[in-house]
């Protein structure tokens, strides 16, 4: 099983970047996926999450109406596409999967990806 997210970066208050996470190594469709992040000295926080079923999306109040997230099924790909970035939303972002929201919504996935950095300076 692999997760492999790409996409972070160096980048300046207001700008957009886009999160892939592709997946391979297990049915994807089978999966709800979610994106994490954890800042330095926090814990990991949940960011949004999409539903394996209907896409139905869900997503955390610091990044509700700025992030979204959504899949491609036929490319075994989730996205996270972020706009008006701001400083606080520098994190490490990870991608995860489990076959029960449940185990996304309390932060224990069966699958994590291995993260990758985002930086926003003001």
């Amino acid at each position: 099983v692999q997760l492999q997210a790409s996409g972070g970066g160096s980048v300046q208050s207001g700008d957009s970047l886009r999160l892939s996470c592709a997946a391979s190594g297990f049915t994807f469709s089978d999966y709800h996926m979610g994106w994490f992040r954890q800042a330095p000295g926090l814990d990991r926080a949940f960011v949004a999450l999409i539903s394996r079923s209907d896409g139905t999306k869900y997503s955390g109040d610091s990044v509700k109406g700025r992030f979204t997230i959504s899949r491609d099924n036929l490319k075994n790909t989730v996205y996270l596409d972020m706009n008006n970035l701001n400083p606080e939303d520098t994190a490490v972002y990870y991608c995860a999967s489990a076959r029960q929201d449940f185990n996304l919504w309390s932060g224990q996935p069966e699958f994590w990806g291995q993260g990758t950095q985002v930086t926003v300076s003001s």
